[in-house]
């Protein structure tokens, strides 16, 4: 069983690479990995929103997480999602993850169903009784349509093991009341970049990044002041990042970041529809904050 008491810091939503047939890039998922490892972030998780996950299909999940736990080859905890709005389906895929080595699971909020605070209460609790494995619960009523409460996750909190909370409802009070409230060894992590200091500030654990995807070393460092309170270097980093965390939601996640990797030369600009490539205004904004990171020369980001 994955031990996730520690767990703190940096960690990044990978993205998934695809031909230009729309296929899983197996190769360039590796290099992403080792080079995410290598620039210092402290865990990944791989198959969440921000991996796309909605559109692969089983064989492809397992094969993300599978790559991810190989490639990582416990230099880093892998936190694989496992999501949905199924309970018993999430359940089986939670089984078959944790035989491929992973250290926890990441599970978002039943989404589409809508269901009531003892639905949510409920459907974790089932989750949780089904495996050993560590969960950390996934909050983002800006996609699921549903807000956990406080007093339902610290109900779920008092599961040995539902280990943490990913929180992006961008209530920085609910968020507040959370941290107060929850058990020491309960994980608290901000689902927003942006948020990342505040969050930390009020008693949390790091971030679960979509921007480490693109500045994993410096997401990395950011959090690691904002954790050893060093709060003008924190504020610094913050600055200097702000606009990059921003940037990355302009159209929905994961198509700007996604872009950006591209002009990076990390992976092939493709996407699985229903998300479509980047609008050529979104694309000029993303580039113009990459080239001020020097991320990219000045004018890369402006060639489709």
């Amino acid at each position: 069983m994955g031990n996730l008491d520690r767990l703190q810091g940096c960690g990044t939503a990978l993205v998934t690479p695809f031909h230009a047939n729309g296929s899983l890039d197996e190769k360039t998922l590796e290099s992403l990995v080792n080079w995410q490892i290598q620039e210092g972030i402290n865990f990944l998780v791989p198959c969440g929103t921000t991996g796309e996950s909605p559109t692969l299909n089983h064989e492809e999940h397992l094969a993300v997480v599978k790559i991810t736990v190989k490639t990582a080859a416990r230099r880093v905890p892998v936190i694989a999602g496992a999501g949905g709005n199924n309970t018993a389906k999430i359940s089986s895929l939670i089984a078959e993850l944790k035989t491929l080595g992973v250290d926890g699971i990441l599970s978002v909020c039943p989404y589409y169903n809508k269901p009531t605070q003892e639905g949510v209460y409920q459907h974790f609790r089932a989750l949780a009784e089904s495996t050993d494995l560590p969960i950390i619960v996934y909050n983002v009523p800006g996609r699921t349509g549903t807000n956990i409460l406080p007093d339902t996750l610290l109900r779920l909190a008092e599961l040995p093991n539902i280990a943490g909370v990913k929180e992006a409802s961008g209530d920085i009070s609910q968020i507040g009341d959370i941290c107060t409230r929850a058990p020491v060894r309960f994980r608290v992590f901000s689902g927003d970049d942006s948020l990342t200091l505040p969050v930390i500030a009020l008693g949390g654990n790091g971030i679960i990044s979509v921007a480490s995807n693109e500045v994993p070393g410096m997401m990395s460092k950011f959090t690691a002041c904002c954790l050893a309170g060093r709060q003008e270097e924190a504020r610094e980093w913050n600055r200097k990042l702000y606009s990059l965390m921003k940037i990355n939601f302009v159209e929905s996640n994961p198509i700007p970041v996604k872009a950006a990797l591209a002009m990076m030369g990390k992976i092939r600009e493709v996407y699985r529809l229903p998300l479509v490539r980047i609008s050529d205004g979104a694309r000029t904004k993303v580039s113009s904050v990459l080239a001020g990171l020097n991320l990219i020369p000045a004018e890369k980001g402006t060639k489709a």
